[in-house]
């Protein structure tokens, strides 16, 4: 069987290729390439680094590198601890027995088990003795009532219509029409101190030139922010949501 390092050696120089091209090539430094070659392996950083190398540089060379690193694992590899324990022959070995319990030790348990039930059970039949006469007679002369339980408050309806307010608090343009179409404040620009007319309808589309407003629906107020275009939204009974200027009712 010939050497690792003499197998590699003998491929290269067959091959005619120079360790300095085998080092550019297998991207292996040149010192560990001629260290596997003249099989000093202390040179190398370790063992998962030399079957590593042995493997790449086999493939590079052709040759077989589940052979190669074979070899390397018989000849320089220590065997594990696990692989050096002796395997016992199965079926001899048994399970080892607890300690066996004696006889007497079983009769003294029972025995323990029933003054234990005996002592209870006479203990809850002197309980079931004791006079209770008092405690009858308080209970006769107050007899328990019947808790009454509040009864629930029926659910509050859900509106179908939405109550628009507004107040203004500047000048400001206001267009506000119903879920059919019809203008309900037909494009009027209001000053502050203006009373607006409250307005409701099952749907309201509203469109407003700036945020100089005030604005509650059924009562809850709704912010209205400063934009640099018309200001849209549509009040549904549900809620409300803005409006992009496209889908903003038009009073004019």
């Amino acid at each position: 069987m010939a050497d690792i390092g003499a197998t590699l050696r003998e491929a290269r120089m067959r091959a005619r290729i120079d360790i300095t091209e085998v080092e550019t090539r297998t991207k292996i430094r040149a010192k560990y390439l001629r260290a596997m070659e003249n099989e000093e392996w202390d040179l190398l950083p370790g063992e998962v680094y030399v079957k590593s190398f042995l493997r790449t540089y086999g493939e590079f060379l052709g040759l077989d590198t589940r052979q190669l690193i074979d070899d390397f694992k018989r000849r320089y590899e220590r065997p594990t601890d696990h692989e050096l324990r002796p395997i016992a022959p199965l079926g001899r070995e048994r399970p080892p027995r607890g300690p066996l319990i004696p006889p007497w030790a079983v009769i003294v348990a029972v025995l323990a088990v029933v003054v234990v039930a005996l002592y209870f059970v006479g203990n809850s039949t002197n309980s079931k003795n004791t006079p209770t006469s008092r405690v009858n007679t308080s209970v006769a002369h107050h007899p328990t009532r019947p808790r009454r339980h509040p009864a629930k408050a029926p659910a509050a309806p859900k509106p179908t219509t939405v109550k628009l307010q507004l107040v203004p608090t500047g000048a400001v343009y206001v267009c506000l029409v119903d879920g059919s179409g019809k203008r309900l404040i037909p494009g009027e620009i209001f000053s502050a101190g203006q009373t607006i007319p409250t307005q409701t309808a099952p749907k309201l589309l509203l469109t407003l030139g700036n945020a100089s407003v005030k604005l509650k629906a059924n009562g809850s107020s709704v912010t209205v922010a400063p934009s640099s275009t018309s200001i849209g939204f549509l009040f549904e009974p549900g809620g409300h949501r803005s409006l992009p200027v496209s889908k903003q009712p038009t009073c004019s």
